[in-house]
């Protein structure tokens, strides 16, 4: 595992990257996370988040502890990272239908409901979304991403676990990885 650079998970709500975030810890990495947001019925492993990555645009004092480590940022916030740090990206790819499908569920079960007539227009908004993102990666010479798709990965997890291991300089426990990918938490299939 690299320390010169910070580990990014990112990518859309409901993308994985939860899961990620977990199965780098069982890995052997350090993960950031604070505790505040705690495992519910969404996420039963847990939300792996740090408070203070929301507030990024303002306060990137947290960014030389994350070195080495892991953390988890929504793609929205990659924007604001500062360019003196080397970061790596493992950027979580789901099908648009999931995505959408998981979000709707996890507000349902907020007294939130969603209205699936919206999907569309929502599909519409998180591509243009992720075009900008893949955008502003391409014109930042201090990122390096790797895209891991979440459907592929839960049909047969060891040649991602190896990418990302691989891709994070090496050294983590692709084994215990590998076994973190469960099925069981794949319900909002499409």
């Amino acid at each position: 595992m690299g320390t010169g650079f910070v580990t990014l998970v990112s990518g859309l709500p409901r993308s994985g990257t939860s899961m990620m975030m977990q199965m780098l810890e069982a890995g052997g990495m350090a993960v950031v996370s604070d505790g505040i947001r705690t495992a519910d019925e969404d996420n039963p492993e847990g939300y792996y988040e740090l408070e203070r990555v929301k507030k990024i645009e303002q306060d990137a004092g947290w960014l030389p502890e994350a070195r080495g480590k892991a953390v988890k940022m929504i793609s929205a916030l990659l924007k604001h990272l500062p360019d003196q740090h080397e970061y790596r990206i493992v950027f979580m790819r789901r099908t648009m239908d999931e995505v959408l499908r998981s979000q709707r569920t996890m507000l349902e079960r907020r007294g939130k409901p969603g209205d699936p007539a919206d999907d569309a227009k929502m599909a519409a908004i998180f591509a243009r979304h992720l075009a900008q993102v893949e955008q502003w990666i391409a014109a930042h010479p201090n990122v390096r991403v790797l895209y891991v798709s979440y459907n592929e990965m839960l049909a047969d997890p060891r040649p991602h676990c190896e990418a990302v291991a691989a891709f994070l300089g090496g050294g983590l426990d692709v084994e215990r990885m590998i076994r973190v990918v469960s099925g069981d938490l794949y319900r909002n299939r499409a």
